[in-house]
């Protein structure tokens, strides 16, 4: 019996195996969380990466580093009030201290990440004659590769920071699931 439960832990916090369970998973509160967090991170580095790309490749801001810290400056207002009304599903007046400073360290710490990436692509177009869209696309690659890294870094953080010990109220398709499975147990 005991090792029934240990098993029952373990399998509720594995990785869906099939289709179904991804499924399952993503009407759950941390599948939902984790998915709209997924898609304003998308969102922000679209909105990073096309400025970049305009004030870079149009020559508008022509240094490979001031292009890189413009693009995510302007991406961070709007990348805050996503993940904090659509991820986070927090409303009202921001907490400095408990919100913005500790999203404003994480994205800075982020973009510090990025802008050592922009000085590598900044001598690496300046040590080659490339073409300006070869540049540009090196400059851009860079952010991308640099926001990867830390995306990883502030979902896990910001679990943490904004919504320690919460748990969720079970949704209900997993109340039915488990009503399901316990009417098939009852008939074996």
């Amino acid at each position: 019996m005991i090792s029934t439960n240990i098993c029952a832990k373990r399998k509720k916090s594995r990785v869906p195996r099939n289709l179904r369970e991804l499924r399952e998973w993503s009407r759950s509160y941390e599948g939902k969380k984790l998915i709209r967090f997924t898609t304003t991170s998308l969102i922000s580095t679209v909105i990073s990466e096309s400025l970049i790309l305009i004030t870079y490749g149009f020559k508008f801001i022509p240094g490979e580093v001031q292009a890189t810290l413009f693009s995510n400056v302007a991406a961070m207002l709007p990348a805050y009030h996503l993940n904090r009304r659509w991820a986070w599903g927090k409303r009202g007046r921001s907490k400095f201290r408990g919100e913005v400073l500790p999203y404003v360290g994480m994205s800075s710490l982020g973009m510090t990440f990025s802008l050592v990436g922009a000085t590598y692509a900044h001598h690496l177009v300046h040590a080659h004659h490339w073409a300006h869209v070869v540049n540009t696309a090196i400059v851009g690659g860079t952010n991308i590769a640099a926001f990867a890294i830390f995306w990883v870094l502030k979902m896990l953080l910001f679990n943490r920071i904004f919504h320690p010990g919460q748990r969720p109220v079970r949704a209900k398709h997993s109340v039915r699931a488990q009503r399901e499975r316990e009417r098939v147990s009852r008939e074996s």
